[in-house]
């Protein structure tokens, strides 16, 4: 008989010992075989990768790392089960093993991230991984592949199927919705988590004990759903992603910064061995581009974000949804290339302008990305009518903020310009022209 709640982390949930305490007020419990994992040198190089990056050059206390945020998403992960083992269902389908193979998912998903990964990933440069594959590199051998194969009784390659694979069957099918969905047990740590450490109240706002509380399986049994108890939760974790992201991880002086980092790697990239550099941790990976920049139009870059002074790039424009449209449109989600080639061009035109030269890398385009972020839709389950309906038909806030257009009301197209050209370029209708002129070039 398979029993989730004798798994003993579940058990250590209420346990008043074998526990480490993490912000807000959090305690974890760390069995034997999660001490072993979590005293990897792989998994203690968390300690040394900040979850936000660049985010604590406008927030300073949000220097939080992905080790705390592993931590959290491994407890959420104890709690998930705990409720999901009620479900008769979801009892039928996820066997012990099953929820220990997602305690260690969750305890290792982080284990690829390199510094500042995110933006890196964003470009999608053809010699850079995602932070998913890069991870196998530490899963399929070595000391965390041996303890979990020694201490879990788990094969590696099981760890990497529920993180960087399509699934195949319902089981996989529940849980990578737990991995990776609207209301996983990712985005339940990190919303609160980086809104604790930035100081803001927006990622708080929304009742997770109740959410979690509310956990079923969906109409087709092979994903999460909500009983409609949960329905409110589920909308104030929207609202709460949505200003999340307009606030702290899109606000106007991060995205300077993350374009300034983007664009100095870009310059950088090829000068660079990525493999050694992504298994670098944060204060060395800095160090390395800022020696390998010496003497190159990257150290600028790298200078400003990294060096002694704080040297950011001023926006000069930007285009949303709703603000200068027809420019969102033509920028938004295009290549990270074909951006900096705008670059290139409007710092060409800008130079002839204001009779004074503009460097290529004076001029930074910063732009939705090519891929969306994943839509918070989720069915709720009305038990007196036996019936499910997605969030989206039954939340006027869902249907604004969660479906198609969420990366269009969160996310502008920017430009920023070194600080010595702030003042010349402020006239926007010579912007406007320089603009114009930049697309017929890239037409």
């Amino acid at each position: 008989m398979h029993n989730l709640e004798e798994i003993p982390e579940i058990r250590g949930l209420d346990s008043r010992s074998g526990l480490i305490r993490i912000p807000h007020e959090m305690d974890v419990p760390i069995t034997p075989r999660v001490r072993q994992l979590i005293d990897t040198a792989e998994f203690h190089r968390l300690t040394r990768v900040s979850q936000l990056g660049l985010v604590s050059l406008v927030y300073p206390a949000a220097h939080h790392t992905r080790f705390e945020h592993s931590l959290g998403v491994y407890r959420n992960a104890l709690l998930y089960l705990r409720q999901l083992s009620a479900d008769e269902r979801f009892r039928a389908a996820i066997k012990t093993e099953d929820g220990e193979l997602l305690i260690v998912a969750a305890l290792l998903h982080d284990l690829g991230h390199w510094p500042f990964c995110h933006p890196i990933e964003d470009m999608k440069l053809p010699s850079v991984p995602s932070h998913e594959m890069f991870a196998n590199s530490f899963l399929l051998e070595g000391e965390v592949a041996d303890c979990l194969r020694d201490d879990w009784g788990i094969q590696p390659r099981d760890v990497t199927t529920i993180l960087s694979e399509k699934p195949r069957d319902t089981r996989q099918r529940i849980l990578k919705s737990l991995m990776s969905g609207p209301i996983d047990i990712d985005k339940m740590d990190y919303l609160p988590r980086d809104s604790l450490h930035a100081g803001v109240p927006y990622g708080r706002n929304f009742d997770a004990q109740r959410l979690i509380g509310s956990l079923c399986l969906n109409q087709a049994g092979d994903g999460l759903a909500l009983t409609d108890k949960g329905r409110t939760a589920a909308e104030m974790m929207v609202f709460a992603r949505y200003v999340m992201f307009s606030e702290v991880y899109w606000h106007h002086t991060v995205r300077s910064a993350t374009a300034m980092l983007q664009r100095g790697f870009y310059l950088l990239h090829g000068e660079l061995d990525l493999d050694a550099l992504f298994r670098m941790a944060e204060p060395a990976f800095i160090q390395h581009v800022l020696t390998a920049s010496e003497r190159h139009p990257a150290a600028d870059l790298f200078g400003g974000l990294f060096g002694p002074t704080r040297r950011l790039y001023k926006r000069i424009a930007e285009f949303s949804f709703f603000q200068k449209r027809p420019y969102y449109e033509q920028f938004a989600r295009r290549p990270y290339t074909w951006l900096a080639v705008c670059s290139d061009h409007l710092a060409e035109i800008l130079s002839q302008q204001i009779a004074r030269r503009v460097a290529p890398h004076e001029i930074l385009f910063d732009a939705p990305p090519v891929k969306r972020e994943v839509e918070f839709n989720v069915e709720i389950h009305f038990a007196k009518e036996n019936t499910y309906r997605t969030l989206g038909e039954v939340s006027p806030v869902v249907k604004t903020l969660a479906q198609s257009q969420f990366d269009d009301y969160v996310k502008r197209v920017r430009i920023f310009v070194h600080p010595r050209l702030q003042e010349d370029l402020r006239q926007q209708d010579s912007l406007d022209t320089a603009l114009d002129e930049t697309l017929r070039r890239m037409a």
